[in-house]
């Protein structure tokens, strides 16, 4: 590790940790020395944190809170600059039938499309996330990993999504884990002098791989030890994607880690969330778990394709007092 932002942050580990040399055996004492979860307390808190009702006012707000806090993704195989610009044009207005609906907070795509997404997207306020080292699947090499975040800042990305080698974390190679997530958020600072800042980092755990909550947790707070700017779930590609518990325990990382350092760090769930309903489960679990300051979206966000069109038809509903049809929304 050479960068400057890599030795910061192992010489912040090495403060944590109480150690004078960041090893991989220091690591992993200190992960394993983290509470352990407690799997049917969590999903037992989550069930009741489901149950909670929002309506009226109450409901409106929220509704426009999860608009405002959707990273609306497209990140398949057969994406095109066009359907890009499309992505694009419907965050811009999200609701042509009404200017006052707030917009998603980031347009998230591949790192080729991201200078498609900042050309269409200009000087709206709309961030362009990049999905970067080998996503999905992380299998590349780091020197590949590290041109691929560049390439994205280069291109314009605001925020980068990176994935974390699950094989080396579930091998207990947290060290590795730990240099790569530093080294990529090296690479995520501009080079040129345009005064931009550097792009946040987003963390993907993937923890529907991670098999145990405990993992979770453990790659949580790895990740904000790294130097990660938010954490999230998962990429979508895997099964199972976002769900409560994991959220809850993400939140609970945050929180905690915030306490300890004074710095706060967001939260991303991702993949599966599709419907107002799912949204409102989660913004109650935010605000009961880590609490009202993260019910921002520059603190927590929603990683979805298909949440947008279900929270406009349920916003027009509030409106009219009647269902538009599907037709009124598009569908991506």
């Amino acid at each position: 590790m050479t960068t400057a932002a890599a030795v910061d942050a192992t010489a912040r580990a090495r403060e944590h940790l109480g150690v004078t040399r960041l090893t991989n055996a220091a690591l992993t004492g200190w992960l394993h020395g983290l509470p352990g979860v407690d799997q049917v307390g969590a999903e037992a808190r989550t069930a009741g944190l489901s149950t909670r009702s929002i309506k009226t006012t109450a409901k409106a707000w929220a509704i426009d809170m999860a608009i405002s806090m959707i990273d609306l993704t497209t990140l398949e195989g057969a994406d095109t600059p066009g359907k890009v610009r499309s992505l694009c044009a419907k965050a811009l207005v999200p609701d042509p039938s009404d200017p006052t609906t707030p917009r998603p907070a980031a347009i998230c795509v591949y790192g080729d499309l991201v200078r498609v997404a900042r050309e269409a997207l200009g000087d709206s306020g709309i961030h362009v996330a990049a999905v970067a080292t080998a996503f999905p699947s992380g299998r590349a090499s780091m020197p590949v990993k590290l041109a691929d975040t560049r390439d994205a800042v280069a291109a314009g990305a605001d925020e980068i999504d990176m994935v974390i080698d699950r094989g080396a974390f579930l091998s207990g190679r947290y060290l590795q884990v730990f240099d790569e997530i530093a080294a990529v958020k090296a690479a995520c600072a501009r080079t040129d002098a345009s005064g931009v800042p550097d792009a946040h980092l987003k963390v993907i755990l993937e923890t529907g791989e991670l098999v145990t909550y405990d993992n979770v947790r453990r790659a949580s707070w790895l990740a904000m030890l790294a130097g990660a700017d938010f954490i999230k779930t998962s990429t979508g590609k895997i099964q199972p994607a976002a769900t409560l518990p994991v959220t809850m325990l993400m939140l609970e990382a945050v929180r905690d880690w915030r306490e300890l350092t004074g710095e706060q760090i967001g939260v991303k769930p991702a993949g599966g969330i599709r419907t107002t309903k799912d949204a409102m489960k989660y913004l109650v679990t935010v605000s009961e778990v880590a609490g009202d300051d993260w019910l921002d979206p520059d603190w927590f966000r929603f990683g979805a394709s298909g949440l947008l069109g279900d929270l406009l038809l349920q916003r027009q509903k509030l409106a009219t007092g009647a269902y538009s049809g599907p037709d009124y929304v598009t569908i991506d």
